[in-house]
């Protein structure tokens, strides 16, 4: 069935590359238009390339290429303020907001990252995500959806928070943890509004967050310098059903039906996109 947003205004950020372009895709392919927000430059302790100012015009190139708008601004998730002005100029642009995709995230992991790590991917994979939430908010209205991308990790013991991911691991899987929790408790505040609040939590995703050097090292610490082809098997271990990953598409469809009025009174959701990772690990204490 096509068209299933047809009309509204999705706000997605980490929209240049991963699973944040698969997201505006998507949802634009079944008629919404896009307000696609990223950083496109590198944080020190992410020791590995973030998206670029290049990647986020090819999502505006793919959006627009499906006959949709797209507004496109290079923020910070981290920046509050910036974060409520480019929302503010987008939604006098489009119209109105209708979706809310908060994505953006990092994964500063490795023993060679030094304790800000931690302290940045909470910022960025927490606090980015009130940030994202707080700027949508007044411009929701009612069956308003809002999605907060999560993590298996934020659901079970000894993931990325494992002592060889060292203190960015360790804040991601807080992060995680704590969005989660957030999704949650802001579905009963915002349930008597009609606006629903969903959480999508994948296993490891095809994307450069995974697919990067540091990453290739915690699945293979024997390694010296791990390529793609020797972690596969690693990756495979991860979840019961005999993959290495999940694609972006895999999360984006599930984006999709919370986006969708189809899940009109589906709130509090902790989807898990995670080939069954969950299943075989003690769970965090994290809502599900």
């Amino acid at each position: 069935m096509a068209g299933r947003v047809e009309g509204k205004v999705a706000f997605i950020t980490g929209a240049a590359r991963g699973q944040g372009r698969s997201h505006a895709l998507r949802l634009a392919e079944e008629g919404a238009d896009i307000i696609a927000i990223d950083i496109c430059e590198d944080i020190d302790s992410a020791h590995y390339p973030l998206s670029t100012e290049k990647d986020l015009a090819e999502t505006a190139r793919l959006v627009e290429g499906v006959g949709r708008r797209i507004v496109t601004r290079q923020v910070d998730v981290r920046d509050r303020s910036r974060l409520v002005s480019a929302v503010s100029d987008a939604v006098a642009e489009l119209g109105r907001l209708d979706i809310v995709v908060a994505n953006a995230g990092i994964a500063p992991v490795g023993l060679d990252v030094p304790p800000q790590g931690f302290l940045d991917a909470v910022s960025v994979n927490l606090v980015g995500v009130v940030n994202t939430v707080e700027a949508a908010y007044p411009y929701l209205g009612s069956e308003a959806s809002v999605i907060c991308i999560g993590s298996s990790a934020g659901l079970m013991v000894g993931s990325v928070d494992s002592p060889e991911s060292g203190p960015g691991g360790a804040g991601y899987s807080h992060a995680k943890r704590a969005v989660a929790r957030f999704v949650h408790d802001l579905a009963l505040q915002l349930a008597p509004r009609l606006i629903r609040v969903n959480a999508v939590h994948p296993t490891n995703c095809d994307t450069d967050m995974l697919q990067s050097g540091p990453m290739y090292r915690i699945f293979r610490p024997d390694l010296d310098e791990p390529r793609r082809e020797d972690v596969e098997e690693s990756f495979r271990t991860t979840q019961p059903m005999p993959i290495p990953y999940v694609d972006p598409s895999d999360i984006s469809h599930a984006v999709l039906f919370l986006a969708s009025d189809e899940s009109r009174y589906v709130t509090g959701l902790q989807m898990k996109v995670d080939a069954g990772a969950i299943l075989r690990r003690s769970t965090s204490g994290a809502p599900a």
